[in-house]
């Protein structure tokens, strides 16, 4: 049971990553290679927020903090260039990452960091005979309501039919009135903002150091190709696979998880190379 949640909540923190990765290409059509350095940047902010505040301040500041941020990446670097080929796109971002880790350094220097967790989210629980981790089910809980929002809201709200529209017939939406860049820069922010949110989480988990970002987003790389380029259902389901994937793979063949995790990725391509959930049509 307890490597079943700690499968669990890699998914999650994989998804938080993922959905923020997807829901870009989705509706940009940008591969942001700087994500997994949002990512990162989102981990270091808690870690001085939680230090100056505590740790629900750096949990509820810092999505905000880094859909600013996201704000500003789309409107000064990445609008200007949507219609350029996607090698500017890639060195753009490739760029971002080579910024935000050199911001990071000057800002907390090279050593590691770490965030508390309040008492009662720290030790553990007994769940069916087996002690699992207060965080680590927590971690799951803030993953799956924000699984329930976005895919609530994507497929069930006016917005998110504003922006599937803008997304699949961007010029008929803004014959229609709707702001495209307004949208595109309001869907950057919301990935750079899951982006923070999954750093702030994983901080009381994992070190929390310049290599964090770059460590992690090639597993999401790997849930969103598996899941389908641009699709939240596929990020969901694509997360929670090498979430168990890496879970399992560490209790029974811990010298062999990187390639149990390249082996589902070969084997999903090799049988749906469009990816598990691919709808061009859809965001969700």
């Amino acid at each position: 049971m307890s490597t079943f949640v700690i499968g669990l909540s890699i998914g999650m923190l994989l998804f938080l990553l993922a959905a923020g990765l997807t829901l870009i290409f989705g509706m940009l059509r940008i591969i942001n290679f700087a994500h997994g350095a949002l990512y990162m940047l989102g981990a270091y902010l808690a870690f001085q927020i939680a230090w100056w505040a505590g740790f629900w301040w750096a949990i509820a500041l810092v999505p905000v903090l880094l859909a600013l941020v996201g704000v500003l990446i789309e409107r000064l670097t990445l609008r200007p260039i949507y219609s350029a080929p996607h090698e500017f796109q890639l060195l753009i971002t490739f760029g971002l990452i080579l910024v935000l880790e050199e911001v990071v350094r000057a800002t907390w220097g090279l050593s590691g960091k770490s965030i508390a967790v309040p008492p009662w989210l720290s030790g553990s629980v007994a769940l069916f005979d087996t002690d699992v981790s207060r965080y680590r089910l927590f971690v799951i809980a803030v993953g799956a309501t924000t699984m329930a929002v976005l895919l609530l809201g994507i497929e069930r709200s006016r917005i998110g039919l504003v922006i599937r529209s803008c997304s699949t017939h961007p010029l008929m939406a803004a014959t229609l009135g709707v702001r495209v860049d307004r949208v595109r820069t309001a869907v950057f922010a919301v990935g750079a903002a899951l982006a923070g949110l999954g750093g702030a989480m994983a901080g009381p988990m994992l070190p929390i150091q310049l290599q964090m970002g770059g460590t992690i987003i090639l597993d999401c790389f790997i849930v969103v190709i598996i899941g389908g380029l641009g699709n939240i259902r596929g990020a969901m389901v694509g997360a929670l696979l090498i979430g168990m994937t890496r879970a399992f793979g560490q209790q029974y063949l811990p010298d062999w998880i990187d390639t149990l995790t390249y082996a589902v990725l070969i084997a999903t391509l090799l049988l749906r190379p469009q990816g598990l959930f691919s709808k061009k049509e859809r965001l969700a």
